[in-house]
Order: structure tokens, then C-alpha cells, then sequence
């Protein structure tokens, strides 16, 4: 699934690249939703970028494209030694939960101007995964990781925001915006783990994976460029 999934993001970058007519990226704020929220209990942090295959317009006021995302929602970090047979040389432990998402987006934007209100639909999927890291403390070099856990799991949603028109006739971006929204995002269930649900017993891994729903509210501020 995993390999699935990079493919498809790939394919998904590549095209925009070439067919995008507008491209955006934002900062992100992820807040878990319901069973999620119970198992998840912090703000989640990442971003986003989306492309449409062109700008809407008055004949037009709709257009469609693809959404890519990212958060962490959890993060533990600690000094542990090497090994057991080398205990004074210690090094630094990073345990991430991530969270990577892909939607194909309709955006409904029937107001021109400098102030253009849109809503959007979002129909995709998710990847939750933890990673692990080991660090020199000295040079803060990755010499060792590894995927302790992953799930995939179906989501869709809508959102809604509003562009502001911030610069015009920049080279090849007729208009720039700055793009404020937030989005409700309904996930189907999926098996993770959380900041706790790692344990090390005799030197074992033991996980305590959580199974829950994925829904998640996610607030925005990023640009726009129109081409």
C-alpha cells in the first residue's frame, strides 16, 4: 500500500506540474474530530499544496484538480544509550505520527474581483504512519530509521475560504492571493498509534495500536497563483 500510494502522489505532482492553471500551498492546523479526537487529544501541524486544471471564471465558476497534505499529529524525542553493550554513548530517538493525505478537489469560486469566497469538495484517501529516527548528538545526523506502523484509509470532505487579492502581473501569475479556509474531513477507520503506544519490554517493541475513525478539521493560510 505504501508503494501504491507514492506512486500515486508522484503521478499526481508530475501532471500538476505540467497542467496546473493554478497552483497553492498553505501552512496547516489540524485539529482530530470524534473517536479520532478521543485517541489524538492535540493540534496537529503541517501543509498543503493544491493545483487546478484552470481558473475559474465567470463561464466557468468551477474547476477541479488535485490536493496533497501532510501533518504531524504526534512527536516524542529522547536521549537513549547506543545499546546495552554501549551505554555511554547516548543518542537521540525521534518517534513522528504522520498523517499524508491525497484528494481530488472540485472548487466552486463564482465571484471575480479582488475578494473571491469558494467552497470545495474533496473526495481521496490517507496514509497514517509512525516513523522512528536515530541521531548522533554531536553531528544530528540520521544514521537509522524505520516505519513502525501504517494504515491507509478512504476520506472526503469540503471546505471554505475566501482569496484576497494581494499582487497582480507577476511575470507569468496574473493575480496572487492570500487563501484563508478550513476544511472538515471525514475518514474511514484506520489502525495507528500515538505518542504513547510504543513500549520497549526486555528489548521488545510492543505496539498498542488505537482503531478509530479519522475525521479532521483543518484551518488554513497559504497563497494562490493564478497563471
Amino acid at each position: 500500500m505504501k508503494k501504491i500510494f507514492y506512486l500515486l502522489v508522484t503521478s499526481i505532482l508530475l501532471y500538476a506540474s505540467v497542467s496546473a492553471q493554478t497552483i497553492g500551498g498553505s501552512l496547516m492546523l489540524g485539529s482530530p474530530q470524534g473517536d479520532f479526537r478521543t485517541n489524538v487529544d492535540r493540534l496537529g501541524y503541517g501543509l498543503q499544496v493544491h493545483g487546478t486544471l484552470w481558473s475559474p471564471s465567470i463561464e466557468r465558476p468551477f474547476t477541479v484538480g488535485f490536493n496533497i497534505g501532510y501533518m504531524i499529529y504526534g512527536e516524542v524525542s529522547e536521549r537513549r544509550p547506543l545499546s546495552t553493550t554501549i551505554p555511554d554513548v547516548l543518542v537521540q530517538v525521534n518517534r513522528i505520527n504522520n498523517l499524508a493525505n491525497f484528494h481530488l478537489m472540485m472548487q466552486i469560486s463564482p465571484f471575480m474581483g479582488t475578494v473571491r469566497p469558494y467552497i470545495e469538495g474533496l473526495f481521496g484517501g490517507a496514509y497514517l504512519f509512525t516513523t522512528s529516527e536515530v541521531k548522533s548528538e554531536s553531528t544530528q545526523l540520521t544514521f537509522a530509521e524505520s516505519t513502525n506502523w501504517d494504515d491507509f484509509t478512504w476520506s472526503y470532505g469540503a471546505g471554505a475560504g475566501v482569496l484576497l487579492q494581494i499582487a497582480k502581473d507577476l511575470a507569468e501569475v496574473k493575480n496572487l492571493y492570500l487563501d484563508l479556509k478550513a476544511r472538515y474531513i471525514y475518514g474511514t477507520e484506520a489502525q495507528y498509534l500515538t505518542e504513547n503506544d510504543i513500549r520497549i519490554d526486555n528489548g521488545r517493541l510492543i505496539y498498542s495500536p488505537r482503531r478509530s475513525k479519522t475525521d479532521l478539521l483543518t484551518f488554513h493560510i497559504g497563497v494562490v497563483a493564478y497563471f
